[in-house]
């Protein structure tokens, strides 16, 4: 969480001066670069790949969550851009009724229920008339939504694979959007916006382990000090100071997705 949060305050601090395919294309190839190694070790994965259009879909959707966040970052400020983040595991169990036939229950529903007053209230959206930043943040809402339901339907698929399809695709995808759209890098700069990549893939890496070493209930409870962390970094480097409105959305979210989560760990 901290690595993530660390690359984000980077993209948020420069990302106004550079297009957002920009920065994706320099996080990917950079991520791409660090992970050659295992893919060399483990490139028997890579032999009869099965369900290449689901890859192709879930790259297609990372994407688009990524520019769009990279986006967002840059309009919004940090705690509200995590605060929103927050609303994807009910939106993703919303697409998972739809999609996969998972059943939901009465609880689910209210918690989804509670969850939307919550971003309604910390969004405030009568103050944020014509921000393209908080339409981005909802795009990546629902893009970053469709990388995971996708994700649910590879999961036989080997972890060294998905990585590589990931930072792969990204590099592929957004490298002629970049190239059109490239603003000149001061010599000063390149080592920060390099360390995006460094930091976004570590932090990938690191979240992969904890899912391999702790149960996924109490990683998700854990997820919500990454709002601690991007309102410490706000108010401290940027001068963000959240509104009241903001604490109580915040608490809806959290206490929905917490209910959700917690439930599921339960039965």
């Amino acid at each position: 969480m901290a690595l993530n949060i660390w690359a984000l305050s980077i993209v948020k601090a420069l990302g106004l001066g550079y297009p957002a395919f920009q920065l994706v294309f320099l996080r990917a190839g950079v991520g791409l670069l660090l992970m050659l190694p295992w893919i060399w070790r483990y490139r028997q994965a890579f032999i009869g790949i099965q369900d290449l259009h689901l890859h192709a879909l879930r790259v297609a959707f990372s994407a688009t969550a990524l520019t769009a966040s990279f986006f967002a970052i840059t309009r919004l400020p940090l705690a509200l851009f995590t605060a929103v983040s927050f609303t994807r595991p009910i939106l993703t169990m919303l697409a998972a009724a739809w999609l996969l036939r998972e059943v939901i229950t009465r609880d689910r529903w209210i918690a989804a229920a509670i969850g939307f007053v919550g971003v309604l209230i910390a969004v405030d959206p009568s103050g944020f008339s014509g921000n393209w930043g908080l339409a981005a943040q909802v795009l990546v809402v629902f893009a970053a939504t469709g990388a995971v339901i996708t994700t649910r339907r590879l999961v036989a698929a080997p972890t060294v694979v998905m990585m590589t399809f990931y930072t792969a695709g990204l590099t592929v995808i957004t490298a002629p959007f970049a190239v059109l759209a490239w603003e000149p890098v001061p010599l000063p700069q390149w080592p920060l916006l390099l360390a995006i990549g460094v930091f976004a893939q570590s932090a990938q890496f690191c979240f992969l382990r904890a899912h391999r070493y702790g149960q996924a209930g109490y990683l998700s409870v854990l997820s919500y000090a990454s709002l601690v962390f991007s309102t410490t970094v706000g108010y401290l480097v940027f001068d963000e100071i959240p509104k009241p409105a903001f604490w109580a959305g915040a608490a809806l979210i959290i206490a929905a997705t917490l209910w959700i989560t917690m439930r599921r760990h339960q039965k």
